[in-house]
């Protein structure tokens, strides 16, 4: 490190004020600070020192996606591979190797990643140089998020334009990291899922090739869910649909706990997702409130349907508990609505706020079938209210104090 720290200060200089590049100096001091904590001091006032900064705040949210990204690597592969195993009694695991998943999985989702994280910063930087301020740190976390929350087969020149949607009009256009009112990865999925519809839904976009494969299904356990609104039982192909959810099912609880189901690269596995919500959680980074709330908002709503839901309706019957480990809901509450920018500051408005998104996420999904993940719009929705909810929650404490001023 000592290395790359003289190599940066020796070429400092052609990025300063005076320098051949120094129209570029935003660029260097983004990747300087990222490597070593800045050296910059304050003239004047006091000042709290702290060696956790917003890049390594950043670096420890990355630390807490990886086992979804891990997971969802591995996921890849076993999915796909287990696509092709269609000799009776022949197990996927007999044929192919934890490594052979995870290897086919690291090429297929690799490119997502570099296209994200090229593109957005490419866009993050020039925004830097044309307003002449340091480059924003919120990408290294976006830049993760957005092919996480992707298909594995959506076309990269889809993705990119995805990335450049969410970066220039989800951020920049509010001014940039701190001042965005939505999720940015939430706006990149929406982008994609409202201009190519085709891309975002369906059989045949979850499985890597799915539409190339004769005879294979890639669709999601919310997507079958939607297909099973009005039961027939005397539909054969109903029953068998039917039958995925149950203890040994393709959908089963113990699938949807594991992860080992069609769906977005790194919103299948609880177990992931959970590690994940550890490390912010102990780090304080990640809010215990949004999560609690939100978890207990879609618990609440899914037993209230799944109480007053009639036996011909299995999305509204399903466990309230595989409900919920089903489809983005788990990988949302912890990644997504507890973003501190676009979510709510004050402790009862995050509260208020992790519950509605937990309550619009299961009633989303199950009143429009043609729609069946709610977790985006519930959250975009509730990222809208956000500053909203504070100012109920801030106005209703201080007409309190002026009460207890008046006694």
């Amino acid at each position: 490190m000592k290395l790359i720290q003289n190599i940066l200060r020796k070429i400092k200089p052609t990025f300063e004020e005076g320098g051949r590049l120094h129209t570029l100096y935003p660029a260097y001091d983004a990747f300087e600070t990222f490597l070593f904590v800045p050296n910059h001091t304050s003239q004047t006032g006091t000042h709290i020192k702290d060696s956790v900064d917003l890049k390594r705040t950043m670096v420890i949210v990355i630390i807490a996606l990886l086992p979804c990204l891990l997971f969802g690597m591995w996921n890849i592969g076993y999915q796909y591979h287990s696509q092709l195993i269609n000799i009776p009694g022949q197990d996927v695991e007999s044929v192919y190797t934890m490594w052979d998943h995870f290897f086919f999985g690291f090429w297929k989702f690799l490119p997502l990643i570099l296209v994200s994280y090229i593109v957005g910063l490419s866009v993050e930087f020039a925004f830097a140089v044309n307003r002449k301020h340091q480059v924003n740190e919120g990408y290294l976390v976006t830049g993760m998020l957005i092919p996480l929350i992707m298909p594995i087969d959506v076309p990269l020149w889809m993705l990119a334009l995805a990335v450049v949607f969410a970066v220039v009009i989800g951020k920049e256009v509010f001014g940039g990291t701190g001042m965005n009112i939505l999720n940015p990865a939430l706006t990149a999925r929406a982008f994609i899922f409202f201009a190519y519809p085709t891309k975002m839904s369906g059989d045949k976009v979850w499985v890597h090739s799915a539409d190339k494969i004769d005879g294979v299904s890639g669709e999601t356990a919310l997507g079958q869910l939607a297909s099973l609104i009005n039961i027939d039982p005397t539909n054969t192909d109903v029953i068998n649909k039917i039958s995925q959810f149950s203890t040994d099912g393709i959908y089963s609880l113990h699938n949807s706990f594991l992860g080992i189901i069609p769906g977005s690269v790194g919103e299948t596995s609880v177990i992931a997702i959970m590690i994940g919500a550890v490390i912010l959680l102990f780090t304080g980074i990640g809010s215990f409130r949004i999560m609690a709330s939100m978890f207990f908002g879609g618990l609440f709503m899914a037993y209230i349907f799944n109480w007053v839901a009639p036996d011909t309706n299995l999305f509204m019957s399903l466990n309230p508990i595989h409900q919920l480990f089903i489809g983005g809901f788990l990988f949302g509450m912890v990644f997504m609505a507890t973003d501190p920018v676009s979510a709510t500051q004050t402790n009862q408005g995050k509260i208020i706020y992790g519950f509605l998104c937990g309550v619009l996420s299961i009633l989303i999904r199950v009143f429009n079938p043609a729609y069946p993940e709610g977790v985006m719009v519930a959250i975009l929705f509730m990222n809208v209210m956000a500053p909203l909810i504070d100012h109920y929650v801030i106005q209703a404490n201080i007409n309190r104090r002026l009460k207890r001023l008046k006694v």
